[in-house]
Parts: C-alpha cells; structure tokens; sequence
C-alpha cells in the first residue's frame, strides 16, 4: 500500500469519527430546507443530516475519482511533441 493510499484512508477514517461524533451527540431534531427538491422543510434527527450529507459527499467524490486515466500517455508522462 502506497503513502498516498494510506493518506487517504486516515483522512477518510477521521472525517467518519467527526461524523460520527457529532451524531451521537446531537439527537434533537433538526429542520432540513433544500429548495429545488423539498417544497417543505424535512426534520429529521440531526445525525441522519449530518450522516446523509456525509455519504453524499463520499459518492460524489467516488464519482469524480472514477474513471481516471486511459488516455494516451497512461503511465508514460507525455508522448514526445504532444506537450
């Protein structure tokens, strides 16, 4: 496992702590307004929030993160002449 791999993996482990840290202690409720999509307020206990936003965060990055490379010069730095 690379550096750069293990890197990832603790930042991605501490923001899971924060997550979850901050869920178990703030069990009140919480008003959720999001215009576009909600024509009302959703309340939901403020873990689920903060949980749900997490998740979305992590997909959106696995999203943008997949499918990298396969371009010409994969691997190789740039073809001669090509920079």
């Amino acid at each position: 496992m690379s550096f750069k791999s293990l890197f990832k993996l603790l930042v991605f482990l501490a923001l899971l702590f924060i997550v979850l840290y901050i869920g178990v202690h703030n069990r009140q409720s919480a008003d959720f307004n999001f215009p576009l999509l909600l024509d009302k307020k959703a309340t939901a206990d403020a873990w689920m929030i903060y949980f749900g936003m997490f998740a979305i965060g992590v997909f959106a990055g696995a999203v943008l993160m997949a499918g990298t490379g396969g371009g010409k010069a994969k691997g190789r730095g740039w073809p001669k002449g090509e920079k």
